[in-house]
């Protein structure tokens, strides 16, 4: 029971976060960037996701802060759902460079940046 409180607690912080970020993203570019709100919490998450295991894994963490984190907060934080539904307009829209775009740095900069995220503690 702890540790879906601490889940729950995790992914209502992760999410007042995420909804933050994009609030403070949507303010600073227009409109039509609107996609780089959801790139911008992918990659940060994704960065602090490989902090988060590869320090458990090395220097050691309890399953519960483990959980808390990674996801709760991290999985609140971070959105697949809106960046498939950012595609999906893209694609309505025949936006095919967009979407390509948005794809290769979604996936490309997530990746650099948990393997990024993971050489923290080396």
């Amino acid at each position: 029971m702890l540790t879906c409180l601490m889940v729950g607690l995790g992914g209502f912080l992760g999410a007042i976060l995420r909804m933050l970020s994009f609030e403070f993203i949507h303010k600073i570019l227009p409109p039509s960037y609107f996609f780089l709100a959801t790139l911008f919490v992918n990659v940060l998450g994704s960065f602090l996701m490989g902090i988060l295991f590869f320090y458990a894994q090395n220097k050691g963490i309890s399953a519960l802060v483990k959980n808390f984190i990674g996801i709760g907060f991290l999985g609140a934080f971070t959105t697949f759902s809106a960046f498939s539904y950012e595609n999906l307009l893209f694609l309505q829209n025949h936006s095919y460079i967009h979407l390509i775009f948005n794809v290769f740095l979604n996936v490309g900069l997530c990746l650099f940046a948990i393997w990024l995220g993971s050489l923290v503690f080396k």
